[in-house]
């Protein structure tokens, strides 16, 4: 089972942590996630890879970031998770 989700990052956020769940332009969920890293070679989406996996208990292997590797919003997947598990583990 593969869920994607979509993630609007900030990169050089000061500290890697999930802020929360909000909407883009279109009213659709997405999540608000911050990283250290600076979005230089990959570094930030690294970074969200590792922060999420550690933040829904699966293995880093189990995240990708699946569209939008330049772009603020992105698009990643989520192997193993149900959106509804997702939405349940990270708030």
């Amino acid at each position: 089972m593969e869920s994607r989700l979509a993630v609007r990052l900030t990169p050089r956020g000061g500290a890697d942590r999930i802020d929360g769940w909000g909407e883009d332009a279109q009213g659709r969920p997405l999540l608000k996630v911050r990283v250290s890293a600076p979005p230089v070679e990959g570094e930030a989406n690294a970074a969200l890879e590792k922060l999420l996996a550690k933040a829904l208990g699966l293995p880093k292997s189990a995240i990708t970031v699946a569209a939008g590797q330049t772009a603020r919003v992105k698009s990643v997947a989520v192997r193993g998770l149900s959106p509804e598990d997702i939405r349940a583990r990270l708030g």
